[in-house]
């Protein structure tokens, strides 16, 4: 079976994502989510390249 690419990570994807991550980084994400008030798939996509709004634009190493 062939997997299906995504341009967008679901809520239940990112939070998979978080329960994976040390503590202080998954708090990192969630507080910097509630700061700039974007979901934590966007958020994340953000730490990769900080100028993207979500993982159709990110392009990791960008803007750093």
């Amino acid at each position: 079976m062939q997997a299906k690419l995504q341009e967008q990570l679901s809520p239940a994807d990112a939070a998979v994502i978080l329960g994976r991550l040390p503590e202080r980084i998954k708090a990192a994400l969630i507080a910097r989510a509630a700061e700039i008030e974007y979901p934590i798939a966007a958020t994340i996509a953000s730490f990769l390249d900080t100028e993207a709004l979500g993982f159709v634009d990110c392009k990791p190493g960008r803007g750093q």
